[in-house]
């Protein structure tokens, strides 16, 4: 690769390249450690002598900028002051929209390194139980099928092999009605909302949701310039009888509730549908962690009741593999479809190839199936030692909402408590604690913890939950 340098003329060459390397670095467009080019590279690429890039070189290492190493080259000096490339004074036109979006919350954006040793973050997974070898011969299998295609761009829905998988996987797990035709492989369930908005909304359109509730997905529709409804959740799921008139977008977590956790009842679900059916409306199921099952009968998708062609049924392989991969997946009613590949297609086209052919192999090997397998194992271990607990011990401070899917717990406060002040003191300790209030939006916050046990090793649950017993006592 040139490095980019423009000579004008024939006239003081050494001062042209002195000025403009000098330039390149002070600005940072030539970070510390960059490598130059040799110097008789540089001469042939500019057309002047090699002799003026050597003084150059020679006039910038003598003033520090620049450090020479025997055997290697020519160097940007690591130790020069960073530069700042951020400007003040200059004020867009739309500066308003870019303060919009630049204050949206991010509360619940996963923390990165420095997180706590013990955490109870909900729908992180551990890479401990990630199947590193079996993943690493699908990805060979992948970088071996890419080799015999063109370099051509993909299919917006995604490859073949991929959306078949999907479609076995879910009809077989999770009763949804569908085959490879249906599936559109997503960037993670994010994008399968973000393509659902955008295709079926306009600014001032009405979109109800769970209150609380996903807030990502929230903010999603009203960066789109949708008016939310926050419809609160009663133990049978969202309150269908509140859903506002002129609604065109339902969402919802029927198998899971987001954050609570409790299953949506049959009666409720049959209500949705035949609410939304009323409306008109989009119903978006999110199916984000429902295959880990722990009790009773197993219960199918809502979309498996759909008759009318009313449900758009989202998942995502964050919760089951490996959130880095972004891979998800979107079941649109069948009159969506040619609008949602439209709309992929302008956005970002498709998503990489590469860890597509590597999933559909992870399918088809029978490798996703033993993965979930193993991990449901483990997760019903932790999920029992943290119920136990909430039923012992903790008990005089926290009751537990009923859940009987998923790989987070909710526990309610008995009574009033600074949940804020309690995570705060567990940070402290290493402990990572979650509280309910970013999750509710209009209705009145229901003071509680979100206990994720898809990160925190079985072994760090019970000295977390000690100390966390101890915090209690003391704000008590």
């Amino acid at each position: 690769m040139e490095l980019h340098l423009i000579i004008h003329g024939q006239k003081d060459l050494a001062g042209q390249l002195y000025r403009q390397l000098r330039e390149a670095i002070d600005s940072g467009r030539l970070a510390a450690g960059t490598r130059l080019p040799p110097s008789r590279l540089l001469a042939e690429q500019l057309g002047i002598s090699r002799k003026t890039i050597s003084d150059t070189y020679a006039q910038l290492t003598y003033e520090g900028v620049l450090v020479g190493k025997i055997g290697s080259g020519t160097f940007v000096n690591t130790h020069l002051p960073r530069h700042d490339r951020r400007q003040d004074g200059v004020r867009f036109a739309s500066q308003d929209n870019i303060d919009h979006w630049a204050n949206l919350d991010t509360r619940l954006r996963h923390p990165g390194a420095g997180t706590a040793k013990a955490d109870f973050i909900g729908g992180a997974t551990t890479q401990l139980q990630f199947p590193q070898e079996e993943w690493r011969r699908c990805v060979n299998h992948a970088m071996r099928r890419m080799t015999g295609l063109r370099g051509h761009y993909s299919a917006p829905e995604g490859i073949a092999p991929l959306r078949d998988g999907i479609a076995r996987h879910i009809s077989y797990a999770r009763g949804v009605n569908c085959q490879l035709d249906d599936v559109m492989v997503c960037n993670g369930a994010q994008q399968a909302l973000d393509l659902l908005a955008r295709v079926m909304l306009r600014p001032g359109d009405k979109v109800a949701m769970e209150d609380p509730g996903y807030t990502p997905a929230r903010l999603i529709f009203q960066t789109l310039g949708a008016e939310v409804a926050c419809v609160p959740v009663d133990a049978e799921g969202i309150c269908v009888e509140l859903i506002p008139e002129g609604t065109r977008m339902i969402y919802t977590t029927p198998s899971h509730q987001f954050p609570l956790g409790m299953p949506m009842s049959p009666a409720r679900r049959e209500a949705l549908l035949t609410r939304a059916l009323e409306l008109g409306a989009l119903v978006i199921e999110d199916d984000y962690d429902s295959e880990f099952r722990y009790e009773g009968r197993p219960t199918d998708a809502l979309q498996s009741l759909d008759r009318h062609g009313v449900v758009a049924y989202i998942g995502t392989f964050s919760k089951v593999l490996l959130p880095e991969l972004r891979l998800g997946y979107l079941i649109p009613p069948p009159s969506l479809f040619p609008a949602l590949v439209r709309a992929r297609q302008i956005s970002d086209w498709h998503s990489s190839t590469l860890p597509q052919w590597a999933l559909a192999k992870f399918i088809s090997e029978g490798y996703l199936l033993k993965h979930i397998r193993r991990c449901h194992v483990i997760y019903a271990g932790r999920r029992e030692r943290i119920l136990a607990r909430l039923a012992s011990d903790l008990s005089p401070w926290l009751k537990t909402v009923p859940s009987v899917a998923g790989f987070h717990l909710t526990a309610l406060l008995r009574e009033p408590l600074n949940v804020a002040l309690l995570c705060e003191l567990a940070r402290k300790v290493e402990v990572g604690l979650y509280g309910l209030a970013p999750f509710h939006h209009q209705v009145p916050v229901r003071d509680g913890l979100l206990l994720g046990f898809g990160a925190i090793d079985t072994l760090d649950i019970d000295p977390a939950l000690d100390k966390v017993r101890d915090l209690l006592q003391q704000l008590a």
